[in-house]
């Protein structure tokens, strides 16, 4: 994707901000929140495998699935 973008500088030169057309600022936010979407999906997975790992060092009964189900 290409961004046309312009830079916003002050007396001396030093970039203040930065400029873009709206429909490019639309792609951005949009890449952004399926990167986030994509981050949020991968941490839950970690965290649920990271806990089927302590349940299958513990000692303690295990729920079945079925069990697991039925309760819903």
């Amino acid at each position: 994707m290409k961004i046309d973008i312009q830079y916003v500088s002050d007396s001396e030169g030093k970039t203040q901000s930065v400029q873009l057309p709206l429909t490019d600022w639309k792609k951005v936010v949009a890449k952004l929140k399926h990167y986030e979407q994509t981050l949020k999906i991968k941490s839950d997975l970690k965290e649920a495998f990271d806990q089927v790992a302590v349940l299958r060092k513990s000692k303690s009964k295990k729920q079945t699935l079925k069990d697991f189900l039925n309760e819903l």
